[in-house]
């Protein structure tokens, strides 16, 4: 059992819970930064014994700059936990699958509130992360810019004056920033028009990636959108075209609903209804039916229709029906009938109105 787990598990998730800018479609902005420390060999080369010089510099780094918190932070050591704690903090959106699958010589360090972390050796010798609820991408910038410079005044980045930040990976050199903005887009789903708005915005050279990231499908009509260059602009020119797209599909997403409630309103009231019905009184569902009822109901508690369920406690759902959540909240492995009971039964309690 570990301690730092269950504390985890029994706060609410800031991104998830407290409200943000657009919060009806912008579920969460995100901004991730790939630092590597000069003089040291890239993670993938690296010997233990050098990762766990690495680990140490970076956790004495964070430590002196109180940048996270520390030492009320989080911090957790990806050897000492089993295969359920590390699927518990993936589905946080705390770690990477890469990160927790390295282990040797590797650590996360958390903010309190889980706004800020920082995986050391995963790719690269530091992945420093940021997440806001809502479409406040200017606000993950200058909070996860504070925290680079305060890591950056301690440690000595690997930087060229040509190419900017060396990253393992050449697709980060330059800025090393992934910035992405999570979006709920039913609208755009259920009007048929998301193939063509995705293949709109991998043209303007943006990601779209789904719920779960990196060669992940669509899943409850969520979606990342994501810069993919990191060299040859800056970081604020990065966020500027990633806000005007993110702007331009927010207003896309309201346009199309607003179409459906004039053109086929019982069509997406009864796609709302069915939704919640299964939720309500289902007592088995699969991960995959629950999200997608799940962004059903999230479009009723936008367009008004519940009167005593706000848009948060779904929000939470979408972490809190995983597998690795479900068995720590039970404090045991499950099988994977009795995950779906237990989904069930968490939904039928949530969504009570």
């Amino acid at each position: 059992m570990n301690n730092q787990i269950d504390r985890l598990l029994a706060k609410r998730v800031s991104f998830l819970a407290d409200a943000g800018p657009d919060e009806d479609i912008a579920i969460s902005s995100r901004i991730r930064l790939a630092r590597n420390l000069a003089d040291h060999r890239f993670p993938v080369s690296a010997d233990a014994e050098e990762l766990h010089e690495i680990c140490n510099a970076v956790s004495s780094a964070a430590a002196d700059s109180g940048a996270l918190g520390c030492p009320e932070c989080f911090s957790f050591d990806p050897e000492k936990l089993d295969e359920l704690d590390r699927e518990f903090l993936l589905e946080r959106r705390l770690a990477s699958r890469d990160f927790l699958n390295r282990q040797t010589g590797t650590r996360l360090l958390v903010k309190s509130d889980e706004s800020c972390s920082v995986m050391i050796n995963e790719e690269d010798h530091l992945r420093v992360q940021t997440m806001l609820p809502g479409f406040q991408l200017d606000a993950v910038w200058k909070q996860i810019d504070e925290l680079d410079s305060q890591l950056g005044s301690r440690l000595n980045y690997a930087f060229d004056d040509r190419l900017g930040f060396l990253t393992s990976c050449p697709t980060n050199v330059g800025t090393g920033m992934r910035a992405s903005v999570m979006l709920h887009l039913p609208g755009l789903v259920l009007a048929g028009q998301i193939a063509p708005t995705i293949q709109g915005i991998n043209k303007l050279n943006l990601a779209v990636r789904g719920i779960d990231g990196e060669g992940t499908a669509n899943q409850g009509s969520l979606f990342q959108i994501s810069n993919q260059s990191t060299l040859g602009e800056s970081e604020p020119q990065i966020l500027e075209r990633l806000n005007a797209v993110i702007g331009q599909l927010i207003v896309h997403e309201k346009n199309a609903r607003r179409l459906l409630l004039q053109r086929d309103q019982f069509s997406l009231l009864d796609h709302v209804g069915r939704s919640y019905g299964t939720l309500r009184h289902s007592y088995k569902l699969t991960g995959e039916e629950a999200l997608n009822c799940l962004s059903g109901v999230r479009v009723g508690v936008d367009l008004g229709m519940f009167t005593s369920l706000d848009i948060h406690t779904v929000n939470e759902l979408f972490i809190g029906i995983g597998a690795a959540h479900l068995q720590k909240k039970e404090g045991r492995v499950l099988s994977s009938l009795e995950r779906d009971i237990c989904r069930a039964a968490l939904c039928r309690e949530k969504l009570k109105i």
